[in-house]
Order: C-alpha cells, then sequence, then structure tokens
C-alpha cells in the first residue's frame, strides 16, 4: 500500500515551520555572540574572521545541498538539513577556543546554508500546488522565527542560563520540529496534476536556463547587499551622522524590519495581480527612493520613514527571484536555486564589508550611494522575471 500525498496545506504549514526553525536557530546564535566571544576569550578581529568561516560553510552547504535535494528529494534533505543545523546550534555554545569555536561555526555555517537551500526548493514546489503566489510569507516567517529567538535570548539571558544550556535546548527544539514536519513534505511529483501540469510551459522548461539563473543570481545580490547594509549599518548610520543615542539609533533598523516583515506578509497578494516582475522593478525603485530619503534627512523621523520605505521596497524582490529560479527547470531546480541563493548570500555578507571599505573614503551616508545605484539597476533589469514567449511555430506548407 501506498500513503495518499501529502496535502498542499499540511506542506504549507511544514515549510512554515522549516523557515520559522531557520530565523530561529540563526536568531539564537546572534543574540549569544557576545557571550561566546567572552567565553573563548578572542578578540573582535578573530571573531570577525570566524564569522567569515560561518558565511563560507553556508555557501559551501547551498552548493551541496542544491544537487541532492534533486537527487534525494525533499523529505530527505530539508529535515536532514533541519536536524543537522539543530546539533550544530549547541557547538559554539561549549567552544573554549578560537579553533573549537571555528569547527562548531563551520558545521552551524554548513546546515545553515543547506537547510536554506532545500527549504526554499520545497517552498516552490509548495508554490506550485497553489493557485496564487505564497513565497514572501515563507521568508516572513523566517524573520518572525529571529524575533521570538530574541524574545528567549533575552529572557535567558537576563536570567543568568548559561549559554550552552541554551543553545543546546533551542537545538534539541530544532531537531524535535525538523522532524515532526518532515512527514508534510511533498516532492514535484505530489503536486495535483490540475495546478502543476502546465503543457504551455513545456518548451521554457527544455531551454538551458545557464543566463537566466545568473542574471536572477546577479539581482539576488544586489538587493540582498542591500540588505546586508541596514542590518549592520542603519543604526550606527543614525548615531554618527544623525547624532542620536545608541538607544533611539536602533529605532533605524528596527523601521526597516518591521517594515521589511510586514511587506512580505503582503507580497503575495500583490504578486497575484501585478506579477513578480512588477514587485522587483517596483520595489527595487522603492528601496532606492528610501535609502535616499534616509541617508539625506537631516531629521530623525524623516530618515525613520526612509529606513521604512527601504525596507518594505526589499521586502518582496528576493522571494520572486528565488521562485523564478526554482521554476527554470523542475528537474534540476534545487541546483539551480542553489546559485542564486548561494550569490544572494554572497552579497549579504559582502554588503557591511563593502561599507566599511568605503568609510575610509567617503562619509557613511554618501557610502549608501552603492545599495541605491543596485536597486536602481535591480528595477532596471526585473523584466529578467517575464521572459517574452517563444514565437509558435509556422505550419509547414
Amino acid at each position: 500500500m501506498t500513503t495518499a500525498p501529502p496535502r498542499p496545506r499540511a506542506a504549507r504549514f511544514a515549510t512554515f515551520m522549516f523557515f520559522g526553525v531557520n530565523g530561529f536557530g540563526m536568531g539564537m546564535w546572534v543574540v549569544h555572540i557576545p557571550n561566546v566571544e567572552r567565553a573563548t576569550g578572542i578578540s573582535h578581529s578573530t571573531l570577525g574572521a570566524l564569522l567569515l568561516v560561518l558565511g563560507g560553510a553556508a555557501f559551501a552547504g547551498m552548493q551541496v545541498a542544491g544537487p541532492l535535494v534533486d537527487k534525494l528529494g525533499h523529505r530527505r534533505l530539508v529535515p536532514a538539513a533541519g536536524v543537522f543545523l539543530g546539533l550544530a546550534l549547541c557547538a559554539p555554545g561549549f567552544a573554549d577556543s578560537w579553533w573549537t569555536l571555528g569547527l562548531g561555526l563551520a558545521l552551524f555555517g554548513f546546515g545553515n546554508g543547506a537547510i536554506d537551500v532545500g527549504m526554499n526548493a520545497h517552498a516552490v514546489v509548495v508554490e506550485r500546488a497553489y493557485p496564487r503566489p505564497i513565497m514572501a510569507a515563507f521568508h516572513a516567517m523566517w524573520s518572525i522565527g529571529g524575533a521570538i529567538a530574541a524574545v528567549i535570548g533575552a529572557a535567558t539571558l537576563g536570567a543568568g542560563v548559561p549559554t550552552g544550556v541554551t543553545l543546546t535546548g533551542t537545538g534539541l527544539l530544532c531537531v524535535v520540529l525538523s522532524l515532526v514536519s518532515a512527514r508534510f513534505l511533498m516532492e514535484p511529483s505530489d503536486a495535483p496534476a490540475a495546478v502543476s501540469a502546465e503543457p504551455e510551459a513545456a518548451p521554457a522548461r527544455r531551454r538551458t536556463p545557464g543566463r537566466v539563473v545568473w542574471l536572477l543570481g546577479l539581482l539576488a545580490l544586489a538587493l540582498m547587499l542591500s540588505e546586508g547594509v541596514a542590518n549592520d549599518w542603519a543604526a550606527l548610520h543614525m548615531e554618527k551622522v544623525l547624532g542620536t543615542s545608541a538607544s533611539t539609533a536602533a529605532f533605524a533598523y528596527g523601521a526597516f524590519a518591521v517594515a521589511m516583515t510586514t511587506g512580505r506578509f503582503l507580497t503575495d497578494r500583490v504578486a497575484a495581480w501585478a506579477g513578480p516582475a512588477a514587485i522587483v522593478r517596483y520595489g527595487a525603485a522603492l528601496a532606492a527612493v528610501g535609502l535616499t530619503i534616509a541617508a539625506a534627512a537631516p531629521w530623525v523621523p524623516v530618515s525613520l520613514v526612509g529606513w521604512a520605505l527601504f525596507g518594505l521596497g526589499l521586502s518582496g524582490g528576493v522571494p520572486q527571484l528565488f521562485t523564478a529560479a526554482g521554476n527554470l527547470d523542475t528537474r534540476a531546480s534545487g541546483a539551480l536555486m542553489a546559485r542564486v541563493v548561494g550569490l544572494g548570500y554572497v552579497g549579504l555578507l559582502a554588503g557591511p564589508a563593502v561599507i566599511g571599505g568605503l568609510t575610509h573614503w567617503l562619509p557613511l551616508n554618501v557610502t549608501f550611494a552603492l545599495p541605491v545605484i543596485l536597486c536602481v539597476l535591480a528595477a532596471l533589469f526585473a523584466g529578467v522575471l517575464s521572459p517574452k514567449p517563444e514565437p509558435a511555430e509556422q505550419p509547414v506548407a
């Protein structure tokens, strides 16, 4: 006897869980970075180098998981990556030297990269079973997971719970949630035939998607580099350029993050009406306007409005790019998505570092011209998400 294929609604809930697990795991690590740094006795510069190890391992995990999800299937790869991530989260809490922390971060980064590609590839499969876009809401759940981690982390740190205990407990929670959610995942063959079958799209799927996937990857790099700038420099801009207190400066990133999360919950409905190319085009344009306002505003309230517009504009673009990559070729969606997600992740890591380097020669608010230009370029090249249909073959006389 064979079991009935999982229902798309259950698979959608399971995908929400994996996005939440990923955001939660990353959030728990981030809030404990100061404690881990003190426990290992490393300097800020050494920590910075080890964070590059985490980023490099994540990129490697993405490139390994992409082809594997196509070969092994989502029901195997995605929960395995979730379990790996949860177990690896325990390691930094017990590190007592730079090399043990480096090893722990390499494992954690690899698991993070693997689940990132796996859950996004599965999200594309689930979206094919729905009559409307649903990808952006999954990415919003990642942000919700990070927010939950911030609350729990603050509570455990305030209560004096040892870092190793907290990370082990939350890591095991990630393992349990991954195993419980695994049975509801879908494979491409599980999608309802009436929704997933698209005979008219077959010729496009047989074409080699090499050039298109790299264009999508470059767009992801541009938008995620801009996001990374906000993550690391929004609060510092408010404090150093506008002269606010540290507590007031925190509202800059808060405005950006809240607007981005809200926008991702709203994007799917707009995408169903306007299409993915419009989301990227007008969203990137809005982001460029928002960051320009934030950088040029002489008053705090106006700058906060700019950061909020920046987050709102960036909120929907990346999910549309990931969906497009996963649908280029259904036989290799994981491998294709790994390229786009990987390039986007490079941008997310590179953005803060590039801005930091530019500040040696330019004022901080002037360096924001780089992400503004990248957003403008993303708006100009958004048409890659709506390729022109191939002309029909003419009958032979």
